[in-house]
Order: C-alpha cells, then structure tokens, then sequence
C-alpha cells in the first residue's frame, strides 16, 4: 500500500477515519529520513491494516509546529485518534515492527481510560497523550 501524504487539510480526516496511521515527519533533504523511507514503505506494504502516512515538514510547517517536531525523522503512531508512540530517529525494521506489534495489542478502552484519568488530574504528563507503546 502506497503511504499517504498529509497536510493541513487532509490531517484530521485521516486520522479520524482510520483505526490505525502511522506517521513519519520527514525533509526531503535529511538523510536520516531518506535511510529510513524504504523501511517504512516496506512497513506499509506488510501491515495493510494500517494507513501509512508522510508529513513534508518544509511544506507543512504548520502541522509541524503543532506537533512540536524539533528532529526528524520523527515517527508517531495514532490509534483510534490516541498518539501511542512518538519519537525522533530513523528506526531498523525489528524497531518498528515491535512498535506495530505493541500498539496494535494494546487494551484501547484502557488507554482511553488512562488519558481520561490524566485529564482529570489535570496535570497529566502526556497532556491527554497515551502512554507510549
């Protein structure tokens, strides 16, 4: 499966309209993230139960401020609109597979339960973000 390009527009639509998106921050001119792209569409094309999806951030500045992506390549995997995992850093195949593998295990209503919690103390150290797969 082809990865999908995001940007402003179509952000929000992609990641309510689908269970699962993994999202790789990316510059066309970072070796890093040109090392880690062929690992990443191999990736995509084995787990097809998964949206894959790329963000320039040269040509998305915005969506990049808001995430906070100071390094990149950045990876960050939503599942049900809940950012399970993200970190910077070009990641081998057996990382990422392992991250695949933990977030789609995990207990969803559980999570949901966890961010809920860390909302209502209020100071919640992931800022309504899950815990990390």
């Amino acid at each position: 499966m082809a990865t999908v390009e995001l940007t402003k527009e179509n952000f929000d639509e992609v990641i309510s309209g689908n269970d699962m998106v993994v999202v790789d921050f990316w510059a066309s001119w970072c070796q890093p993230c040109q090392s880690f792209a062929p690992v990443f569409e191999a990736a995509s094309e084995k787990h097809t139960d998964v949206v894959f999806a790329k963000v320039n951030v040269d040509e998305q500045r915005e969506l990049a401020g808001w995430f906070q992506i100071r390094s990149i390549p950045t990876l960050m995997v939503f599942r049900e609109q809940i950012i399970l995992y993200a970190q910077p850093g070009a990641l081998p195949a057996s990382a990422l597979e392992e991250i695949l593998t933990q977030a789609k295990a995990l207990d969803m209503d559980e999570v949901r339960r966890e961010v809920e919690a860390q909302q209502q103390a209020g100071q919640g150290e992931g800022g309504g973000e899950a815990p990390r797969a």
